[in-house]
């Protein structure tokens, strides 16, 4: 246990996370709630794959230049910038939503801005994370930002379960943009003496390209990179399905929320086990990658609700070992002064590959079979994931190989030799 949470032994980082569990609480209340309205004035998954696909196309295409951006400048009012656009924009939702005024449009509309905040928001905020630790506690840092990420789901997706039906959406909307003053004042009254700054990179050049550069020429961080893209595309698009899977499979959309939540509670706890390990490996990765896609295809056809929600927590705890174990093996991997780059490269394999498997998954939703909508994803995550294995074992028996050469020929040499061998 103290491995686990050794960062908050940091005031700074005590105060953030604490401020980033309730922000996030808020948030997922939102994101469920938009869900939930889009599927009443729709009943199309299709329309929540364009949805999902509007939230995050601007990381596809604006994460890389963010993480840039956030490298040459302070990561700390870089995030109050975009945490205050993010709570003027939760604002807009629920005025439109209690006015009466909401609409398809204004909800795609207002999705698209929270896109493009977000995707700078992202790379400074999780930027951030690393200068609230020593060197020593970045990967713990890192795992335990995203456990209270997945933590707030939890109680995000609960809370809207339960109260979508007595007070509406555009109170739960109202409830988010509340949320972002927890966030914002940790923000604020960090100790900012005790924060352990990253150089800044000078502004110009192609800070980028080096990036990409960087993870190109490391295969350690290359070929788990393209398996995490291509898994992040196809076996992460559970929120798609599950509110129509609430409402013709499990009998309610309340059980949407429901679903959510105890598959957080595997997600919590997935991160947490990733960040008790003092070192993360690719094979930590790889199993936690084959736990998704096991329980992505039981979900898929589980019929019964309570099933559902049983099998949520293991598809949540691989999910989340999966996105923390690159996380974790990046910033141990990488130069402090890329850090941004490389967690926005990151973000852009993960939430920016959401417009491409989200309305694919909607189309096979509505086309082929909700079941395997589901399925499809997990079926190419595991493929994708034993790929990887196999490459790994590969490269081990390499650098075996290698070893016992590199042995033979040093007790051949006869510098290498003792005295006594030679007469």
């Amino acid at each position: 246990m103290a491995d686990t949470f050794r960062s908050l032994e940091h005031r700074n980082a005590r105060l953030f996370f604490v401020g980033l569990l309730l922000s996030n609480i808020g948030a997922w209340v939102q994101f469920t709630a938009v869900a939930i309205l889009v599927d009443r004035l729709t009943g199309r998954t299709t329309a929540l794959g364009v949805l999902t696909a509007l939230q995050f196309l601007p990381m596809l295409l604006l994460g890389a230049y963010a993480g840039a951006v956030a490298d040459q400048r302070d990561r700390r009012r870089m995030a109050m910038l975009t945490q205050g656009a993010l709570a003027l924009q939760a604002i807009a939702l629920a005025v439109f939503d209690l006015t009466g005024t909401i609409n398809l449009g204004i909800i795609y509309a207002l999705t698209l801005v929270l896109g493009i905040v977000s995707a700078f928001d992202n790379p400074a905020r999780r930027g951030f994370v690393t200068e609230l630790v020593p060197e020593r506690d970045i990967s713990n840092a890192i795992s335990l930002n995203t456990a209270v990420m997945t933590g707030s789901r939890i109680f995000g997706p609960a809370i809207a379960a339960m109260l979508v039906g007595p007070i509406g959406t555009g109170w739960l909307f109202s409830i988010n943009a509340f949320s972002f003053l927890a966030i914002l004042g940790s923000l604020f009254f960090l100790d900012r003496s005790a924060l352990y700054m990253a150089p800044r990179v000078p502004k110009g050049g192609t800070p980028v390209r080096d990036g990409l550069r960087y993870i190109r020429r490391t295969p350690t961080l290359f070929v788990p990179f393209i398996v995490f893209a291509i898994v992040s595309t196809f076996g992460f698009n559970a929120n798609v399905v599950f509110p129509s899977m609430a409402r013709e499979v499990w009998g309610a959309e309340y059980w949407f929320g429901w679903v959510l939540t105890t598959m957080s509670i595997g997600s919590l706890l997935g991160s947490l086990l990733t960040a008790s390990r003092p070192v993360v490996t690719l094979r930590w990765m790889i199993a936690n990658g084959v736990v998704l896609g096991v329980a992505g295809i039981a979900l898929a056809w589980s019929g019964h609700v309570w099933l559902a929600l049983l099998l949520a927590i293991p598809m949540g705890l691989g999910g989340a070992g999966f996105i923390t174990s690159l996380n974790a093996i990046t910033q141990q991997e990488c130069p402090p002064d890329m850090r941004g780059r490389i967690l926005a490269l990151t973000a852009v394999a993960f939430l920016g590959s959401y417009p491409i498997g989200g309305p694919i998954t909607g189309l096979i939703g509505d086309y082929v079979g909700l079941e395997w909508s589901l399925a499809y994803g997990a079926v190419i995550s595991l493929c994708a994931v034993f790929a990887l294995a196999w490459w790994a074992l590969g490269r081990r028996v390499e650098e075996s190989r290698y070893q016992v050469l590199r042995n033979l020929l040093s007790s051949s040499s006869p510098v290498a030799a003792s005295p006594s061998e030679h007469p």
